[in-house]
């Protein structure tokens, strides 16, 4: 065997090193291994290599599934996601606002939806953010808070319910789709940086003529009701466009509970003087607690994250899918009737939406050009 070795001083020159024989039985520190020795550390090496693998692959799976998981929280904090949960929200609304409408004033209907959404927003808002932090962000902001309370929550829904008994809900919830038209008009007067320009806007007219085609199908609408609607339309458009200014660094829980406490306050005395004297109807107390928990406190927390999220121009656009939907259940659950001229209506609202959100696009002429200037 070949070892190398360092020579002492008086051995060689300079204790450079030195490559000797020696035999393995001079060795007095060599390893012996035993017959089968060899074969066990190998496996033993095998076993913490088979560990270390199966550990790294648990691991990729851990990551695999959290990646999946952060995944999925990313996809429902999208507008569209946030967008589509909402007009399944509102599109309901309607219908159970035509049914509340049948023993309750307007007054008394709103109170009552309103005021549960607000005592859940309180609690919800308690363990959250605190009552401090809660009182803080309403102090800041209280003066806008009032404002958008009154503007997009008690006048447009005492605009809805009165209009509701006289209208079926929807025929309420196609008129209520000008609130994109009145918002453009409003930001091109007010409000210039929410402007549309482009195939968004093409996006809200395409969009617009579906609900007027809609509107114009509908047989016995009565005049003043309607126009109570397109009311409560364009309170909803500047409420909309008030929050997107001036709001916007104001958490969406806040403003939710904010809007309905105000509303609440502005419509108690005359709710609970126009509130019926006998037993409610069990269907009446369901509609109102799905309109004030689910219609208003869930539907205002994501209509205002929507509204920061995507601005309140794409917010806005909520009111092009709740038509259909909201005559998919009065055909349903209230038996409500629509004719065939509804469907190509439905196809016009469905097309604007997709070009009002940027889903689609209108090719330009530039575009069309691009590739045929490109080198070959």
């Amino acid at each position: 065997m070949l070892v190398a070795a360092v020579l002492r001083p008086e051995e060689g020159e300079d204790g450079e090193l030195e490559v000797v024989r020696v035999s393995a039985e001079q060795l007095s520190d060599s390893l012996r291994f035993p017959v089968g020795e060899t074969e066990r550390a190998m496996e033993r090496l095998g076993g913490d290599l088979r560990q270390v693998t199966q550990s790294s692959r648990a691991s990729r799976r851990w990551n695999l599934t959290a990646d999946r998981r952060v995944t999925l929280e990313q996809k429902m904090r999208r507008p569209i996601v946030l967008l589509t949960l909402l007009a399944l929200i509102w599109g309901a609304s309607f219908m159970l606002i035509k049914i509340a409408d049948r023993q309750l004033a307007p007054s008394t209907l709103i109170l009552g939806r309103i005021g549960s959404a607000a005592i859940l927003l309180a609690v919800i808002a308690a363990v959250r953010l605190g009552p401090r932090q809660t009182l803080a962000y309403v102090r800041d902001s209280w003066r806008w808070l009032v404002l958008v309370g009154l503007v997009n929550t008690a006048l447009p829904f005492w605009l809805l319910s009165w209009g509701e008994k006289r209208l079926d809900s929807g025929l309420a919830s196609i008129i209520q789709g000008a609130v994109p038209i009145f918002n453009a008009l409003l930001a091109f007067l007010f409000f210039r940086e929410s402007r549309v320009v482009g195939s968004r806007l093409v996006g809200l007219l395409v969009g617009f003529v579906g609900v007027a085609l809609l509107v114009g199908a509908q047989p016995h609408g009565k005049l003043l009701a309607a126009v109570a609607v397109v009311g409560m339309a364009m309170c909803y458009a500047f409420g909309t466009l008030i929050a997107g200014r001036h709001l916007r660094q104001t958490p969406p829980l806040v403003v939710a509970f904010a809007s309905c406490a105000v509303s609440s306050v502005a419509v108690l005395p005359v709710g609970v003087i126009q509130a019926p004297a006998g037993m409610w109807h069990a269907k009446t107390i369901a509609s109102i607690l799905v309109l004030g928990v689910v219609g208003t406190a869930i539907a205002y927390l994501l209509f205002f994250r929507l509204i920061q999220q995507a601005g309140p121009m794409y917010a806005t656009l909520v009111t092009y899918l709740v038509p259909p939907i909201a005559l998919g259940y009065g055909a349903i659950f209230l038996g409500e009737k629509f004719g065939p001229s509804a469907f190509a209506a439905l196809a016009l609202i469905l097309g604007g939406v997709a070009l009002a959100t940027g889903g689609v696009r209108l090719a330009s002429r530039r575009g069309r050009r691009a590739p045929a200037s490109e080198p070959v």
